[in-house]
């Protein structure tokens, strides 16, 4: 892979813009300054996925607890509409099975629930999709303020669609792990319709969608055609580093359609070594998203 050729130092400079850092107290003033500059909400998130000892799970642990013990103590989000939420993914909690994540990311969803602290149970490749539908779904109709992702990339979301209860945040994205064709679309087009679509259809059932896409005329299309039949009920959704922010601005002042809140996902890392792997295995799974941000970065230059 191409992705692994990169030196180290390259692959840190290259995600400057796209991680807040390499320690919580960086994510932290992110965020803070997202909110103060940009009126721009945020989901803040650990590196580190796919974990292969146990002293890493439990570290994972302990560092997602001081996560949500700083977001629930920190005067800058005292107003609980600006205090951003957390987001995990599962493989970060086991070195085994699936179960095994079960129990740690209940204790974080119980202790975000005392602090006041939104939580998403990221979704990853297809092998973690019914666990992850169960989880968070579990744990949401248990009282926590838990939501969960769907990708519109695979053939079996139409169905899942079903299984997310209203009043549940949703986050609907096309999804960035490769799958096989058996099992997803290729076709890029039909993914950005099917987010349409789904979200019409999740609005309709009283579910709280985050359209979680960079592409332009995808967003217009929410926010213009979407977003009106409940615009309390939905918000859009950036990676850090990636969206225009005179985009996001005009759809949180409503330009576009109803006003409409923004949130960006600010991912950091508490050392650059599980920065770097995270983003080796992005660059390798969505070379689409390595062309965005080279892209990015040349026009910031001009």
């Amino acid at each position: 892979m191409l992705s692994r050729l990169v030196p180290a130092p390259m692959v840190r400079w290259f995600a400057r813009p796209y991680v807040a850092g390499d320690s919580l107290d960086k994510a932290l003033d992110v965020a803070a300054r997202l909110w103060r500059d940009h009126g721009a909400l945020t989901t803040l998130d650990v590196l580190g996925e796919e974990v292969k000892e146990k002293a890493r799970v439990d570290a994972n642990v302990k560092l997602y607890a001081s996560v949500i013990d700083a977001l629930g103590r920190d005067p800058r989000f005292a107003e609980v509409a600006a205090r951003p939420s957390v987001s995990l993914k599962p493989s970060a909690f086991t070195v085994g099975g699936h179960e095994e994540a079960r129990a740690p990311i209940a204790q974080l969803a119980a202790h975000a629930h005392d602090r006041g602290v939104a939580l998403t149970v990221d979704m990853e490749d297809r092998r973690w999709t019914d666990f992850t539908i169960d989880l968070a779904v579990g744990l949401f109709e248990r009282g926590n303020d838990v939501g969960t992702v769907l990708q519109t990339r695979l053939n079996r979301t139409e169905k899942d669609l079903a299984r997310i209860p209203p009043g549940m945040r949703l986050r609907l994205v096309i999804g960035i792990y490769p799958e096989p064709a058996e099992v997803a679309t290729t076709d890029k087009w039909a993914m950005k319709e099917r987010m349409v679509s789904f979200a019409r259809r999740l609005l309709e059932r009283k579910v709280f969608v985050e359209f979680g896409t960079h592409d332009r005329p995808t967003v217009e299309r929410f926010v213009r055609e979407v977003a009106p039949l409940d615009p309390d009920r939905c918000e859009l959704q950036m990676l850090l580093g990636v969206p225009r922010m005179d985009l996001l601005a005009r759809v949180r002042k409503g330009a576009l359609g109803p006003a409409l809140p923004v949130r960006l996902y600010v991912p950091f890392a508490d050392g650059w070594d599980d920065a770097t792997a995270y983003l080796r295995r992005r660059m390798a799974e969505s070379p689409s998203v390595t062309w965005l941000v080279l892209r990015n970065l040349f026009s910031r230059g001009r």
